[in-house]
């Protein structure tokens, strides 16, 4: 009888901590300039995004604050991996018109939400988002709790 092989996931890592900092409203796909060893370092699962943002200057969108951890492999002598460094990234010009017509306006920031393949590229998922005050996030954490209970009563 032959194992049944795990299908293998396209995602690559979430930003979670931006889904409870921000309020997401559209969302946005882009691709991502990578070098080699990021890519090596992204296929073996070494990302972080939490604290990470993009930021439109200069006609040019970056993604900042992304750790993509080098894997021991990688040669120092050919490349200097920066784990921390701003990376490019790929929109449509007139996507990029539009973000920057709507950061401009006071409280909103693009948020990174997702890192994934796809057709064997790397593409991030981000989202405007509008920051949460205390007290939104206090009310987030209640509604999480009050559907655990509902699911726990309806469960028995």
């Amino acid at each position: 009888m032959k194992k049944k092989t795990k299908t293998p996931s396209n995602t690559i890592g979430l930003n979670k901590k931006g889904r409870f900092d921000y309020f997401l409203l559209e969302r946005f796909e882009a691709g991502i300039v990578l070098k080699g060893w990021e890519t090596k370092s992204l296929r073996a699962g070494r990302l972080q995004l939490r604290d990470t943002y993009v930021l439109i200057k200069d006609g040019e969108a970056s993604l900042l604050n992304a750790i993509m951890t080098p894997l021991s492999t990688v040669s120092a002598s050919h490349s200097n991996p920066e784990p921390q460094r701003s990376r490019k990234l790929l929109l449509h010009r007139a996507e990029l018109n539009k973000l920057a017509g709507i950061v401009d306006r006071k409280g909103y920031a693009l948020i990174p939400t997702a890192m994934y393949w796809k057709r064997g590229r790397a593409k991030l998922e981000f989202a405007l988002g509008k920051g949460k005050k205390e007290f939104d996030k206090r009310d987030t954490e209640k509604d999480r709790e009050w559907k655990r209970e509902k699911e726990r009563l309806f469960k028995q």
